[in-house]
């Protein structure tokens, strides 16, 4: 397993093929500077390259899981120039809320299974990005909001267009209409949580007990689940079986199924072979 890169937003451990990708910066809140945008995709994509994670949790430290986007992000005027041609300003404006929407992206779209820990305030930008995960778990004080709202602007990197597959949709709009916070408690009986814990330790321990219980599956078994519900989510129950079929045809093969077969019968736990490390055609 090679090396993991070192990120000034992020602490990375991998063990027991879960990867923990940690926010590092609570002295700011762990706001989402310029770096935390380039750095989030850069991350996922060396757990997937680099390791032999099969699940990843992602957490925070401090009292906060993320005060949202530092709006430093837009103060940098190379970046998002604020003279000249209206067109090519709104051009460029354009392309930097896309790049930061493929970041969260990142989440989505790797193989493994994503799952967020959240303690105390997950506002704005950080809401975005817990959409984007596969299961989100929290503690008993935290809270969620729709800040940008607030502000003068609409969310624009994710939130508005994952959060109404995940709670009704009349909810969202309350949320994003008022910007209020909704709390723990809400969150759980919404079904946006799947389950709320006393404090940050025991809340790390049980999510970590939960992504223990991932990797020990089949690793191709559970890309394949995340790889179906992903496409249901956004077409017709009757593309998304002919897809699945499509995909059995082509990745299911009897290897796993009898290792489980075995196992059970001699009260063992699988090994599975892990998944084929994603390889960048570039790189040595």
């Amino acid at each position: 397993m090679a090396e993991l890169s070192d990120y000034s937003c992020f602490t990375i451990s991998v063990a027991e093929h879960i990867a923990h990708l940690q926010f590092s910066r609570p002295q700011a809140l762990n706001s989402m500077n310029k770096a935390f945008w380039l750095e989030l995709p850069q991350a996922i994509r060396d757990i997937e390259m680099h390791s032999d994670a099969r699940v990843i949790v992602v957490s925070s430290t401090g009292k906060h899981f993320s005060a949202g986007m530092d709006l430093g992000v837009f103060s940098d005027s190379k970046a998002v120039p604020m003279s000249g041609d209206p067109g090519r300003m709104g051009e460029n404006l354009r392309r930097v809320v896309l790049q930061l929407q493929d970041s969260l992206s990142s989440l989505e779209k790797v193989r493994l299974p994503v799952l967020t820990a959240i303690q105390g305030g997950c506002i704005g930008g950080a809401l975005d990005l817990v959409c984007a995960s596969d299961m989100r778990y929290c503690t008993a004080d935290s809270y969620f909001t729709i800040k940008e709202t607030e502000i003068g602007m609409t969310a624009d990197v994710g939130t508005l267009q994952r959060m109404p597959k995940l709670i009704p949709a009349g909810v969202v709009r309350e949320l994003a209409y008022t910007g209020r916070k909704f709390l723990a408690a809400e969150a759980l009986q919404l079904g946006f949580v799947n389950q709320v814990f006393d404090d940050q330790q025991q809340m790390l321990d049980g999510v970590m007990s939960i992504a223990a219980q991932i990797a020990q599956n089949s690793p191709l078994a559970v890309t394949g689940c995340k790889e179906m519900l992903n496409y249901s989510r956004d077409h017709s129950v009757e593309d998304s079986l002919k897809y699945m079929a499509t995909w059995q045809a082509g990745m299911f093969r009897p290897t796993d199924l009898m290792k489980s077969f075995q196992a059970k019968a001699t009260k063992q736990t699988a090994e599975y072979d892990d998944l084929f490390a994603l390889k960048n055609l570039f790189e040595d």
